[in-house]
């Protein structure tokens, strides 16, 4: 299976070395607009779409740029009928965007993927697992505390990814939205929000603390606790980028911030370790390359991969929600098309 990538920024270091990893997988071509970025990567460089699909043929289109030009970018590789396009999040510029690409995509008959890689950090599978063999019994709440401690000073941010000082909607857009998909994949889609947002940094333009209190199906409810100005207790804050406890009738488990998950049956003291604390220094968890082996293994059998576009509207949409809910300071119901205020 060939793949080809699309934008040669900071974050596509991950994809490459996670394809390179991927058994039955060719990384074939690398495009970037500036020549030195893509040939900086060690893949075949272009300058130019076209150019590199004619030359190698990807099965897989893999676009690793920014929103802003995101649509436009789909609709050229929809034209060359990939058997699967992923991109990377946030998707689009805006929910009518995301909406018009997905459908565009659906007409051409094209797997539209978007890189939602947070579901697939290996902590987040375990917990699944241990929710789903009843191991704490009925989920009643969940409560992840983001502290990746990065956000304070007048130079918060430039070193790595400079544009986050900018962006007007930040902590719930640019990072909240993992917990928006994950919190669903752990407990399904939520059907009421409420958030309390708020700007501790002057010096950036949106958002970096706030709480977001879900209301899943059952009666289960979550809270995104997050505050990008503080940090919490582990030798790389950026693993886990915080800690979490998922909560039931029977029991409790505990995310520590190096990736280790834990086990303490209700009425007891001690705990069970399910799953070690990570030791790969891989960005979470190895969650790039996991991703990226989920994809090629659905393509390879026919199975419908996580994360299709026209799934992935709702979360865009549960994102709206709670930005409606922190300016209107009230609670937001959600249904299948649209969002309401309560």
């Amino acid at each position: 299976m060939r793949v080809a990538c699309l934008g040669a920024g900071y974050f596509s270091r991950f994809h490459i070395d996670g394809w390179r990893r991927v058994a039955g997988v060719d990384l074939v071509g690398m495009c970037d607009l500036e020549r030195a970025k893509a040939e900086a990567t060690g893949v075949e460089a272009f300058t130019s779409l076209e150019a590199m699909v004619e030359r190698t043929r990807p099965d897989i289109i893999d676009i690793i740029l920014p929103p802003v030009a995101q649509a436009d970018a789909i609709r050229a590789a929809l034209s060359y009928a990939p058997r699967a396009i992923i991109c990377q999040k946030p998707f689009c510029t805006s929910p009518a965007e995301a909406q018009q690409i997905t459908a565009l995509a659906q007409k051409r008959g094209v797997p539209l993927i978007i890189h939602e890689n947070f579901r697939f950090q290996p902590w987040y599978r375990s917990i699944a697992d241990a929710i789903a063999a009843g191991d704490i019994g009925t989920p009643l709440q969940a409560c992840f505390r983001l502290r990746p401690g990065d956000g304070q000073g007048v130079d918060a941010y430039t070193a790595r990814q400079p544009y986050f000082r900018t962006m007007e909607r930040f902590l719930i857009h640019e990072t909240g939205i993992h917990f928006i998909d994950t919190f669903r994949f752990l407990f399904g889609d939520p059907s009421a929000v409420y958030a309390d947002l708020r700007r501790v940094n002057q010096g950036i333009a949106g958002e970096d603390a706030g709480y977001v209190v879900f209301e899943h199906p059952g009666e289960v409810r979550s809270v995104f606790d997050g505050n990008r100005c503080l940090d919490h207790p582990a030798e790389n804050t950026r693993c886990t980028m915080g800690e979490g406890l998922f909560e039931g009738t029977e029991g409790t488990l505990t995310l520590l911030g190096d990736g280790s998950v834990h086990l303490r049956r209700f009425g007891q003291i001690d705990t069970v370790e399910l799953l070690a604390p990570d030791r790969t220094g891989l960005f979470g968890g190895d969650c790039t390359h996991l991703l990226q082996a989920h994809v090629a293994q659905a393509l390879a059998t026919g199975d419908t991969p996580e994360n299709l576009a026209s799934d992935y509207l709702r979360v865009i949409e549960i994102e709206q929600a709670i930005y409606a809910s922190a300016e209107q300071g009230r609670r937001i119901t959600l249904d299948h098309d649209d969002a309401t205020q309560a």
